[in-house]
């Protein structure tokens, strides 16, 4: 019988057997092989922390004690474990349940999350704010090695250590490797050091040297000093420490017994503690464990092979392109160098690094670090190009501006992931970098309707003597021929696709192809709209938008970004500016945080595909809905 159909909460875990646990984490990595085998979603993280989840969930009282778990994509065994079950199957999909921790979603979601670096510093506010309010809650951050990159994470550490308060952070190192013979020996004193026996003699010892006359304090000293030195040579803890954390590990990340019995006697400690956990990424799936990277995060797969579904149409993906064209003007251009923040395969670099490998550098999960780097890079003559996902960049935000910008350094952002992304919803869309990013003194933005103008964004950045910008979407590209680079476009000029008379749609981006496909079915309604690709968002083509403006009097703009400071904001300014007054309808996206689903499900709910972008104008220019011909209806 199954373990976990009968589970109700996590509160049942206390009453199961030692060999009750060891079954349902088996029936915990069933389910989550075979849903993510048809949704996609995060594997290998996942898998890698069922034991430690189980073991949480064992020992603590949530949803009254906080679990935060550090980016979230680790947390599908937290997720069944806490009511989800049955709604499991919709991971990830328009309408399902989140692939991240969600607040609205369940009282178990402690915290909404979705970038990395952040847990600490969430559970340390959480620990604070229950002292304020005198209650007895326990606060547990899980973070993984690769998080501990990011500067947020050592400042919640070092505020953590100041402050003293109650606070367990996890750290789940899944990449370093551990020998049998250490980790016993580490797993065995870490137990007996949190034990409740130990921590009692540990505190009558040292009051009973603090009170020794004259020597007492060097007593004490001298017995610190030993512990530190006993702990030290097995363990990596002196860092932790020294922030003022109690250090207790490494465990052996899938031995359920012992993380039980530490996490019980962890529990008991005062002040801040730190639990090191050794795991294995994919663990119990072995095509994730010897592959981890591939199945981080992954579309659906053969589950007996693990084999990925092949992609329809075998187009080149646009961070496909980005990488390859890379490399051809790394050939040509010594100076040119890349830079990228823990996402190597993600960004499409690769191919680079080897290629290049004296001229390649991954900074780890730190993008203001990366941007500054790169500022520090181009200072000296090198022309950097930093790869990141446009939701990621909005953590350098400052850095742009203060270490980029105001110097006006040739460094080129290549902002991979913009717009609608897909399953892995609000967290990682990136639709705000116009907004964000159109304002900034001295910065270029291009944004490419397709790879070919992706190409020639590309290299028209190696032209400009200052900072440099394109975005560019997930997923395939159109399967357009490539060949030799193309030449750069002229800096601030738009390019005219569809000419028409009675009204003109500016569009900027992927979403050009859509603008054009609304275009032709309204034409055969009767309007005639030109449709022009503004190619960059800074500096506008300001003639042209003034002049098909003053020609029309109607205009339609369209863009996969918010609304809000947006491209559509950027053409009524411009509007305003040379006092013209046409009519005017900005398509994008709505002032909210748009759901998961797939890329086309959100760009028709948010109607900025050919269909919506039709329907709009319709609606705008009180045009009725044509009737579906007969032959469009079979």
């Amino acid at each position: 019988m199954s373990i976990l159909q009968q589970l109700q909460s996590p509160a049942e875990l206390k009453d199961l057997s030692q060999g009750e646990l060891e079954q349902l984490t088996a029936e915990l990595r069933e389910k989550i092989i075979s849903t993510v085998s048809a949704t996609g979603g995060h594997l290998a993280s996942s898998l890698g922390v069922v034991e430690l989840t189980v073991a949480l969930h064992r020992v603590l009282n949530s949803p009254e004690d906080k679990i935060v778990w550090d980016v979230g994509h680790q947390a599908y065994a937290h997720k069944l474990l806490t009511g989800r079950l049955e709604q499991f199957h919709t991971l990830r999909q328009l309408g399902g349940i989140s692939g991240f921790p969600k607040r609205q979603e369940s009282p178990h979601d402690a915290f909404d999350v979705g970038h990395s670096s952040t847990s600490i510093s969430a559970a340390l506010g959480m620990a604070a704010a229950r002292d304020c309010q005198n209650k007895q809650q326990k606060m547990v951050a899980v973070i993984g090695d690769g998080s501990l990159t990011g500067g947020l994470a050592f400042e919640g550490l070092n505020h953590a250590g100041h402050l003293n308060k109650n606070l367990i952070v996890v750290l789940n190192d899944n990449e370093m490797s551990i020998s049998p013979n250490v980790g016993a020996i580490s797993s065995l004193i870490s137990r007996k050091l949190t034990s409740e026996l130990a921590v009692r003699l540990k505190k009558e010892a040292e009051n009973f040297l603090n009170h020794v006359p004259r020597f007492g304090k060097d007593l004490l000293k001298v017995a610190r000093r030993a512990e530190e030195a006993l702990k030290g040579f097995f363990t990596p803890g002196m860092l932790f420490e020294a922030l003022g954390f109690e250090y207790v590990g490494p465990l052996n990340g899938h031995r359920l017994d012992q993380l039980v019995d530490a996490f019980e006697n962890v529990v008991n400690l005062d002040g801040p503690v730190l639990v090191h956990v050794v795991s294995r990424k994919g663990r119990g799936y072995q095509p994730a464990e010897e592959n981890p990277s591939l199945f981080h995060g992954i579309g659906p797969f053969d589950r007996e092979t693990g084999v990925p579904q092949a992609s329809k149409g075998g187009k080149t993906s646009y961070t496909g392109v980005f990488g390859k064209t890379l490399v051809q003007q790394a050939e040509q251009d010594e100076r040119i160098v890349a830079i990228t923040a823990a996402m190597l395969e993600g960004t499409g670099l690769k191919d680079f690094s080897q290629c290049y490998p004296d001229r390649f550098f991954d900074v780890g999960i730190a993008e203001q670090h990366a941007v500054t780097f790169a500022a520090g890079l181009a200072s000296q003559g090198l022309r950097p190009t930093v790869a990141l996902y446009s939701t990621f960049l909005q953590r350098a935000y400052d850095n742009v501006v203060h270490d980029v910008a105001l110097q006006n350094l040739p460094v080129t952002f290549a902002i991979d992931r913009a717009g609608l992304v897909g399953a892995d919803g609000p967290t990682h869309h990136g639709v705000f970098d116009f907004s964000y990013l159109r304002h900034i003194p001295n910065l270029t933005i291009m944004a490419p309707r397709d790879e070919l103008e992706l190409q020639r964004a590309m290299v028209t950045a190696t032209t400009v003597e200052g900072p440099f910008a394109y975005r560019y979407p997930r997923g395939q590209a159109l399967g357009l021929p490539l060949g030799d680079l193309p030449a750069a476009a002229d800096i601030g000029r738009g390019e005219k696709l569809r000419d028409g008379t009675d009204g003109v749609v500016f569009a900027l981006g992927v979403v050009c192809r859509d603008a054009l496909q609304a275009a032709a079915v309204l034409e055969k309604e009767g309007l005639s709209l030109a449709v022009i690709d503004a190619r960059f968002l800074a500096p506008l083509d300001r003639s042209m938008i003034s002049d098909e403006a003053r020609r029309t009097g109607l205009v339609f703009t369209v863009e996969e970004n918010v609304l809000a400071g947006g491209f559509g904001s950027a053409i009524l300014e411009l509007l305003a500016e040379e006092q013209l007054t046409p009519r005017v309808l900005r398509m994008g996206l709505p002032d909210s945080f748009v759901e998961q689903g797939t890329q086309q499900e959100l760009r028709a709910l948010c109607g900025i595909d050919g269909p919506g972008i039709a329907k709009q104008i319709r609606k705008f220019c009180n045009m009725a809905k044509p009737e579906p011909s007969e032959e469009s209806s079979n």
